[in-house]
């Protein structure tokens, strides 16, 4: 009995408890949903300035990426004017390859460079007084300035690119104190670089010319000929093609980097960068008379004395060829 009545009082306490807690919980929940609008108008009210500050930040940050110079630099080449082609006329060695290089320096300026290659001396000068071309790479002053006199023609300097030291190649011998009667040297034969080979052989013994004949020089001007060499006159493209025939050729450097001698290694004499001779064949951009200040011209030869173009021709042609500043 008294056990069932300790039960009975337990569950009495119980059931109070249940009821008392349920009535607490009403009463909690009352104010908190009374309360909860307000958090909710609250919460908005904090959340509009955030939402507000977000957009200004994404404002701000596409503000920022335009203004950025990677977008500038973009925008840039992509509003980049098309400003018109050049033609050029050029050997294939060393001019053909710098002026590759040169190309996309330039269709970043919004030019388009074509460039032809051609194996001669005359047909380069002949196309841009026609016309046809705006320009060629491949020659010196004197040899332009003989052309001129020879030809009739009125091509003028737009500007000195490089010069390319002229040497004495290895043939079938590699010492010219090995020299006897009845060894061929070959060397060009247009007007100057004839001379110049000539010069080239008198500054190391091999030959003496008459006293003043310089940049004129032929072999009609030897005057001692102490090892009675016979001098083999060919067009420049030809001379490099027969020296496994010959003693020794006399060589312009792009027709030397295109036999695949290097002047640093393989040459047995040549002219040292500042000799008169160096300095007097730096090879120009030549145009035609009037047309030397053309937007056009003016963009290409900036474009070949930038210092990309001087590091790239400093790096790949072991001393063949040395910009011109």
């Amino acid at each position: 009995m008294k056990k069932r009545f300790i039960a009975a009082i337990l569950t009495a306490a119980l059931a109070l408890g249940t009821l008392t807690a349920c009535g607490g919980s009403d009463e909690g929940a009352a104010p908190a949903q009374d309360d909860a609008p307000a958090q909710e108008e609250d919460s908005a009210e904090d959340a509009a300035p955030v939402e507000e500050d977000a957009a200004l930040a994404e404002e701000d940050a596409a503000a920022g990426e335009s203004e950025s110079p990677a977008d500038d630099a973009a925008a840039d080449g992509e509003a980049v004017e098309a400003k018109g082609t050049i033609t050029i006329a050029a050997s294939a060695t060393p001019h053909a390859e710098i002026l590759e290089q040169a190309a996309p320096l330039l269709a970043a300026q919004g030019w388009t460079l074509e460039v032809t290659v051609f194996n001669d001396y005359v047909q380069p000068n002949m196309v841009v007084e026609s016309g046809e071309f705006d320009a060629n790479y491949f020659q010196h002053i004197p040899y332009l300035d003989s052309f001129n006199e020879e030809q009739g023609t009125h091509l003028v300097n737009a500007g000195g690119i490089h010069y390319e030291p002229f040497g004495i190649y290895p043939g079938t011998k590699s010492d010219l104190t090995t020299l006897e009667k009845g060894d061929v040297v070959a060397v060009p034969n247009d007007t100057t670089n004839e001379a110049r080979a000539l010069l080239l052989l008198q500054d190391n013994g091999v030959i003496t010319l008459k006293d003043g004949v310089g940049l004129e020089a032929t072999v009609r001007d030897i005057v001692d000929n102490p090892n009675e060499i016979e001098i083999q006159e060919l067009e420049a493209a030809q001379v490099p093609r027969v020296k496994d025939e010959v003693a020794f050729v006399v060589l312009n450097g792009n027709y030397a980097l295109e036999a695949g001698f290097s002047v640093a290694k393989d040459a047995v004499a040549y002219e040292q960068a500042d000799s008169e001779a160096a300095k007097t064949y730096v090879n120009v951009i030549a145009v035609k008379e009037g047309n030397e200040n053309n937007e056009a011209v003016k963009a290409l030869v900036d474009t070949l004395m930038s210092d990309e173009i001087t590091e790239y021709i400093n790096n790949t042609y072991d001393g063949g060829v040395i910009p011109f500043k």
